[in-house]
């Protein structure tokens, strides 16, 4: 959603109070520091029951709601993303890209975020962790594994989520499979000869079967950007999410806050997706038997609820030979997931080696193998 209004928030700076310049926060630590003198000023972390809103309620409201915001973003040109920069920023790279951002400020209204996760691993941790990650990639060319020594450009990037919690009730149609034992007889050839002989099978008798199953499902993870691939961005959970603390700027001070690209209610058609799969389970185990069929579901969502919080990423596009690849890390946990190159040379010296090997034990054993089997 966007509008030409002018725009009642910015990100908000704060100064040393020794030499003027911007705190930033630091990661691991309950402080701002500032780089240049080095004066910590303590930040307000607070575990509270953070901003669960009625799902239905929101929907319904549209956007004359206390708590939408509206805020300044700037566009990248090339890949789309959308990020609020700090105040005084006259340039900045795309952290998703890497190409130059259009600084062109446009408003933007959103639901504001309620709470989040604060850094933990720092830049230093976070290179650390990326260059463990590149050394235990099998079939890496040697050359990353040098490139990932060096210093990797990272960009700590606050991801917006959705977060959903839902009662589900589910009505289900299917079929309990049983298993029973039974003799066949069948022909076979031994030693030249047709024989017949019998032995056990197990087969299934099915049975038509209705119920209902329900279960509660709470902080159902959905990310509310399209920028990054989600099965690479899933793959770094968990989160630690019993740490979320009330939405506070001074946290996403030195760092860049992502604004959603992926709406409320389209956010919840990916959390039934998510669902469906417990769901499943949950049905199959009701069902009972050996084996289950299940023809039909239909699930009914009550109570449901969300929040908009933010998780701390550390984000780096790095080129290899003409390729870009790309790798995310959590910014908790330290948790790497990434794209890599792989070198053929080494795949293929590794094939060759082991058709040696068997090449070997061949001519070695071969003939006591066929002798054998003689």
């Amino acid at each position: 959603m966007t509008n030409d209004r002018n725009v009642t928030h910015a990100p908000k700076r704060f100064p040393c109070a020794q030499c003027g310049a911007s705190l930033t926060f630091s990661p691991g630590m309950t402080s701002l520091v500032c780089e240049h003198c080095g004066y910590s000023q303590k930040t307000h972390e607070t575990r509270t029951d953070v901003g669960e809103l009625d799902y239905n309620a929101w929907l319904e409201k549209g956007e004359a709601d206390e708590h939408l915001e509206d805020i300044m973003v700037v566009r990248c040109t090339v890949c789309g993303a959308s990020l609020e920069p700090e105040k005084e920023t006259v340039a900045m790279p795309c952290p998703f890209c890497g190409n130059a951002m259009d600084l062109h400020e446009v408003s933007h209204r959103q639901i504001k975020p309620s709470s989040l996760l604060p850094f933990k691993v720092d830049k230093k941790q976070a290179r650390e962790h990326f260059k463990q990650w590149v050394a235990s990639r099998w079939f890496a060319p040697s050359k990353l594994k040098v490139a990932a020594r060096g210093d990797t450009p990272l960009n700590g990037l606050y991801v917006p989520y959705w977060a959903y919690n839902a009662q589900t009730d589910s009505q289900y149609q299917g079929q309990r499979g049983i298993h029973y034992q039974e003799r066949e007889t069948y022909t076979t050839t031994e030693n030249g000869q047709t024989v017949q002989k019998t032995r056990s099978v197990t087969r299934t008798r099915w049975y038509p079967v209705a119920g209902q199953v329900s279960h509660w499902f709470g902080n159902v993870l959905v990310m509310a950007s399209d920028l990054l691939p989600a099965p690479m961005a899933d793959a770094l959970e968990p989160w630690d999410l019993e740490n979320l603390v009330a939405y506070d700027s001074s946290f996403v001070s030195g760092f860049r806050a992502q604004s959603y690209h992926v709406g409320l209610a389209d956010g919840f058609g990916q959390a039934k997706g998510k669902m469906a799969g417990t769901i499943d389970t949950l049905v199959r185990q009701d069902i009972g038997g050996d084996e289950q069929q299940v023809n039909h579901v239909s699930t009914q969502y009550s109570a449901v609820t969300f929040k908009h919080i933010l998780l701390p990423i550390w984000l780096s596009t790095y080129r290899f030979g003409n390729k870009e690849y790309r790798f995310l890390i959590n910014a908790r946990s330290g948790e790497v997931q990434g794209e890599r190159p792989y070198s053929w040379i080494k795949i293929t010296a590794t094939v060759l080696s082991i058709v040696g090997i068997l090449g070997g034990l061949w001519w070695k054993y071969g003939e006591q193998i066929m002798a054998s089997l003689q």
